[in-house]
């Protein structure tokens, strides 16, 4: 049952207009089981006063692209009654020709284009007016029976309007519907979903709250558990023995969807996906078609399902389907693109949005995480559509050739232009070490700032997850993540590539930063500060960039790798001998995995900075007194000394380095690999050659 959360206090202290309405839509958005993620829309009739003073009666209503759990007041647009009202006589109107009547009714042109399914809120005679998607009612609408049992349910009180797309004739349809039936307190559209309506705004939200529980209700007592989706096939793996096989296969998954564009990855286990996926009926009823119109774009027309046997535990027979799978998913696609194309269309990658792996659960793909956990999202959805539809009778859906209409539909894909435009690290996933420190913390936002998602991995977990904390208040949730990891510990570095996997799909970038420093003679340096040293500088870039290897290869899509080594891996430094020979040692062994990453379409390259005192931990350890009693100056001289000494009499920050590793990278450099490029301002001594 949903809850109906209108609050009196909140709701009385809202000025009266567009607030009140944002405050309904908000609620309503807010719980998924009634409206899906970016679909429904509400609207209010008001009187204003016009550019004249004059007043005015304006509709506002929903503005295309927006989402009702988190839209503010400037994403409804008001338009005037006036001029939309005589339409309801007209016969018939197109699409392009509605879009364009609309757009000269706004009282405001900074408006947003207003919602596809504005007339049906302006032919209706109520001052508030709610379109949703609940599961409950879409189960109705969903089920080849649904009509007879909306009569059961709901009497003579509703309207049932047969399936057609949204726009002017489903508008006039459900007017004349309401008008010719007085006891009309809900319109039920099939296979689409639910309109209702009230004097007020608390009304209207009541007595939508109300008919889906009637409708919820009335599924409820029919279900049976035992034989649900036709009753259970397989059992589900444990988290951890599911989360074992799907660090080795989401890389190979991400690979195989990721041919036509790169796809991110999000993985779902939730209790009702896995009741789905492991029935004995999931892999028919999957197949059937979308449960609503507004699922198309983001889950496309059917899912893949994986034929597998969870309890074999077998890893290559569960690589072997997937990658049979995806490939055959993918030419049905094509095919069915080509059945039913119009002139002028083009195809969307044909990899799936989601795919159902019995005993696991879900994997969704997407343009990045947000993209994909609404896949998944929706895809719930869709489980519970089918699960109240096959109770109450079967389950039914669009036709193969409507659904096409509606995935290639101008006014969909018109939703779809106003996302932002992809940037260069769009898609793609970056892997720092030191993510806590100046300049992996740089690094992390650079990229970022341009499309990326990152995982911050550190020994220090704190300040990695408030960096991580940081971007994702800045770009969106998800975007960056945090792992604790030490470099020297094997385990530790595969569980974090494992977490990576799990998380996005795999990775593109890594970024190998982290890092320490000592200061000694030769003659008193010890063997713990030398094995210090490599271990972490050399050991560990070693450990990084091998596990970053394996899963880039297991993609098949190429990859970068940054190694982050100093001005000491080609000058001697004095006082260094162990930090300056393992900072060799890195960016040979980054020339040495360019060797063998060519053929595979890895790029490894170095980048040498000098003297980043700006964020740095090396900085606040004994090194900086080292180092000055290396030069003989006092610490405080430190930032002086190292920018006299450059040819450009500069000091070095975090940014610029994380500038050269972004251009590394980037498709700026896609043919360069092997190579290393100083960012210290210039020192002659250790200029390349």
């Amino acid at each position: 049952m949903v809850n109906n959360n209108w609050n009196h206090e909140k709701a009385s202290s809202l000025p009266k207009g567009v607030e009140e309405l944002v405050y309904r839509s908000n609620l309503i958005g807010s719980d998924r089981a009634v409206c899906n993620w970016g679909g429904g829309n509400t609207s209010m009739k008001t009187m204003e006063k016009d550019f004249r003073g004059q007043d005015i009666e304006v509709m506002w209503v929903k503005g295309s692209g927006s989402d009702l759990a988190t839209m503010k007041s400037h994403n409804f647009t008001g338009l005037k009654l006036e001029d939309i009202r005589p339409l309801v006589e007209r016969n018939e109107m197109s699409d392009e020709e509605m879009v364009s009547y609309l757009s000269h009714c706004m009282i405001d042109s900074k408006h947003p284009r207003a919602s596809i399914e504005t007339l049906l809120h302006a032919f209706l005679p109520y001052k508030h007016v709610d379109h949703t998607h609940p599961d409950a009612i879409i189960s109705l609408c969903c089920a080849d029976n649904g009509k007879q049992l909306a009569e059961e349910i709901f009497g003579n009180r509703f309207v049932w309007v047969p399936y057609i797309r949204p726009g002017f004739t489903l508008s006039k349809m459900i007017a004349e519907g309401v008008k010719n039936n007085p006891h009309a307190e809900l319109v039920l559209m099939e296979k689409h979903g639910l309109v209702t309506w009230g004097e007020t705004s608390e009304e209207s939200y009541a007595k939508t709250i109300e008919v889906i529980n009637e409708a919820e209700q009335f599924i409820h007592t029919r279900i049976n558990v035992e034989t649900l989706f036709g009753g259970q096939k397989y059992e589900s793996l444990t988290n951890e023995e599911a989360n074992r096989i799907l660090a080795k296969v989401l890389p190979i998954i991400r690979g195989a969807v990721s041919e036509e564009k790169k796809m991110l990855l999000t993985y779902d286990c939730g209790g009702d996906v896995l009741q789905f996926v492991n029935s004995h009926k999931a892999s028919e009823l999957s197949q059937v078609g979308a449960a609503c119109p507004d699922h198309l774009v983001h889950t496309k027309r059917v899912p893949l399902y994986i034929n597998w046997d969870p309890q074999t535990k077998d890893v290559e027979a569960l690589v072997a389907s997937v990658k049979e799978g995806i490939s055959s998913y993918k030419a049905e696609y094509k095919e069915y693109f080509e059945r039913n194309k119009h002139e002028g269309d083009k195809m969307f990658e044909s990899a799936p949005r989601v795919i159902l792996i019995p005993g696991i659960g879900m994997v969704n793909t997407g343009k990045d995480a947000a993209n994909s956990r609404v896949s998944g999202a929706l895809y719930h959805r869709a489980i519970a559509v089918m699960k109240g539809a096959t109770t109450l009778g079967n389950f039914v859906s669009l036709s193969e050739n409507e659904s096409y209409n509606v995935e290639y539909w101008p006014l969909e894909l018109y939703k779809l232009s106003l996302a932002p435009a992809e940037a260069e690290f769009s898609r793609k996933v970056a892997f720092i070490t030191g993510g806590a420190g100046g300049i992996g913390s740089a690094t992390a936002r650079r990229l970022v700032s341009e499309g990326a998602h990152v995982v911050l991995a550190d020994l220090n977990l704190e300040g990695a997850e408030k960096v991580a904390a940081e971007i994702n208040e800045t770009y969106g949730a998800g975007r960056a993540i945090a792992v604790k990891m030490d470099v020297t510990k094997e385990e530790q570095v595969q569980a974090a590539f494992d977490h990576s996997a799990l998380t996005f799909g795999g990775i593109d970038t890594i970024v190998n930063n982290a890092g320490l420093a000592t200061s000694s003679p030769i003659d008193e340096t010890t063997l713990q500060e030398w094995n210090l040293n490599m271990n972490v500088l050399g050991t560990g870039y070693f450990l990084v960039a091998r596990e970053a290897f394996k899963q880039m290869k297991q993609q098949g899509m190429g990859g970068n790798m940054v190694f982050v080594g100093s001005k000491n891996s080609v000058y001697a430094g004095k006082n260094a001998a162990a930090y300056s020979s393992v900072k060799a040692l890195e960016t040979h062994l980054a020339r040495c995995i360019a060797s063998e990453g060519g053929e595979y379409g890895i790029r490894v390259n170095s980048v040498l900075p000098d003297a980043v005192l700006q964020g740095s931990a090396i900085w606040g350890s004994s090194w900086r007194e080292e180092r000055a009693a290396a030069y003989g100056i006092h610490p405080d001289q430190l930032e002086e000394h190292y920018r006299k000494r450059t040819t450009l009499l500069v000091n070095i920050y975090p940014v610029d380095i994380a500038e050269t590793i972004a251009f590394f990278a980037s498709s700026k450099s896609a043919k360069t690999t092997g190579c290393m490029v100083t960012v210290d301002g210039g020192v002659p001594a250790a200029f390349t050659r």
